[in-house]
């Protein structure tokens, strides 16, 4: 049967964040500290929403095809929701409890703080495809200026708001913009300087943090619901049993907090080893991803078996173009390596020399030659040298351990061995100045079996992973109906 709305009123949001009608007599100073207290938290919450992230993309795939969230991972993903919300509460969301939140994926009736989100049931197959990613956006800009804030490393010398610098001179800045982390700590000092925290903040600051999850709950896919764009303040701003007046009235503060809805919070089918279980497995899955991602992409870089670094355009008004001397000898590189190739055109279509050399022996044919050098590796960073043009012609010199010159492109190749050397392009009859095309390139003979190494070592874990997760899931989906 359909409920028929009275005039006047409209459906509560499915998810439903609940609180005291007041803060639950917070300490003056212990909010000063709460940042160290919640680390076992923020690390747990971590690898807990690494695991809602999985798991949301497997209820994405069960939604598009069966139209259902599959229960297990329902409870579960409400379980970090409720778990996150309880940090929040008691940390910088909201400072409104001293009660260090306990830690579980279930609904701990005697904390001050609680969430429940109700069970979907039918959800639209179509509505899945975009409302994470498209019909959210709206509501991504608001809660990011809600909850963006942090401290970080200054190390560009550019600073925009507060700033300091510690007596070795590392300089941090405040990152601000997180309304909800602003105001919780202007609530911080009001308990330090009067020992009171006051109401309408407090209930503001619960009608952020309902905002917020309510956008986390249906980028979660829990609700086809579209969160509404509207504070719900207070405590129990939200749950009005099943009808809320849009007159804005709210149920007596001094009444009882309304009983959990029927059919909610069952992650007590998710016991310490089954939440373990599914936040390994998704992260073997990540884990599992990125190698598999990284080996293919080790594996691609053997185009035509040579892996070549981008074209780079390099002009002199002397008489070459010379490279800073490259160390091979101590970096792994000469054994790494299986040949290097230089490659060089004239932008004119000239004749241009290319050759490799030793670094004393190039600087020793270099000596007293007008000529450019390139400082940084691939880059446009050049110093001059002043000089003469050079006293041979470059093909004419024994100095190159290979060389080649002529028009088009030219192309010198040569094993990679220990030493410092020097790669030269010139005009190839010792004309001065210069404009060509330069690239290097070289053979990684490891990259084929480190490719098919991490690829093969990334579907063991994307294998072991799901199974993992799909046997947690199933062991909660056989707890749950107990």
């Amino acid at each position: 049967m359909t409920a028929v709305l009275a005039p006047g009123t409209i459906p509560a949001y499915p998810l439903h964040l609940i609180a005291g009608p007041s803060p639950d007599r917070p300490s003056r100073g212990l909010w000063l500290v709460k940042w160290v207290l919640v680390v076992p938290h923020a690390i747990v919450l971590a690898v807990l929403w690494a695991a809602f992230v999985v798991l949301t993309v497997v209820a994405f795939f069960a939604i598009l095809f069966t139209g259902r969230y599959p229960r297990a991972i329902f409870d579960f993903n409400v379980g970090v929701l409720r778990w996150s919300w309880r940090v929040a509460y008691y940390s910088y969301g909201a400072l409104a409890t001293d009660r260090y939140p306990p830690f579980t994926l279930q609904d701990v009736p005697d904390y001050p703080a609680h969430l429940e989100v109700d069970p979907p049931g039918q959800l639209s197959r179509g509505l899945v495809l975009v409302k994470w990613w498209l019909l959210a956006i709206p509501h991504y800009l608001i809660v990011g200026l809600l909850t963006t804030n942090g401290i970080r490393f200054v190390d560009d010398g550019r600073v925009d708001g507060l700033a300091w610098e510690t007596a070795e001179g590392t300089r941090w800045a405040w990152e601000s913009g997180g309304l909800i982390a602003l105001l919780a700590v202007v609530a911080g000092f009001f308990l330090l300087f009067t020992g009171r925290y006051p109401q309408g903040l407090y209930d503001l600051l619960l009608g952020l943090n309902r905002w917020v999850l309510r956008v986390a709950a249906y980028a979660g896919l829990m609700t086809d619901t579209y969160p509404p764009f509207r504070l719900d303040q207070g405590g129990r701003g939200d749950l009005q049993d099943t009808l809320r007046p849009t007159t804005g009235a709210v149920a007596p503060q001094d009444q009882p907090l309304p009983a959990r809805r029927p059919g909610t919070g069952r992650s007590h089918a998710w016991t310490a080893g089954r939440t373990v279980a599914v936040v390994a497995g998704a992260l073997a899955l990540l884990l599992g991803l990125g190698l598999v991602v990284g080996g293919a992409g080790v594996a691609a870089l053997r185009h035509d078996g040579w892996v070549t670094s981008p074209t780079l355009r390099v002009q002199t008004d002397g008489y070459a173009v010379a490279t800073e001397p490259l160390e091979l000898r101590g970096l792994g590189l000469d054994e790494g390596l299986g040949e290097v190739r230089v490659r060089a055109q004239d932008a004119d279509g000239g004749e241009v020399f290319v050759g490799v050399a030793r670094a004393d022996d190039a600087a020793s044919y270099l000596a007293g030659v007008e000529h450019t050098v390139q400082t940084g590796p691939l880059t446009a960073d050049v110093r001059e040298v002043a000089g003469v043009a050079p006293r041979t012609d470059p093909y004419g010199h024994d100095v190159w351990v290979a060389s080649a010159e002529g028009p088009g492109l030219q192309s010198v190749e040569l094993p990679a061995t220990s030493g410092r050397w020097v790669a030269v392009v010139m005009p190839a009859d010792g004309a001065r100045g210069l404009e060509a095309r330069i690239d290097v390139a070289a053979t990684m003979p490891w990259a084929r079996p480190l490719g098919g190494t991490l690829l093969a070592l990334g579907v063991v874990l994307l294998i072991g992973g799901g199974a993992a997760i799909a046997l947690a899931v199933r062991a909660a989906e056989a707890g749950g109906r107990e």
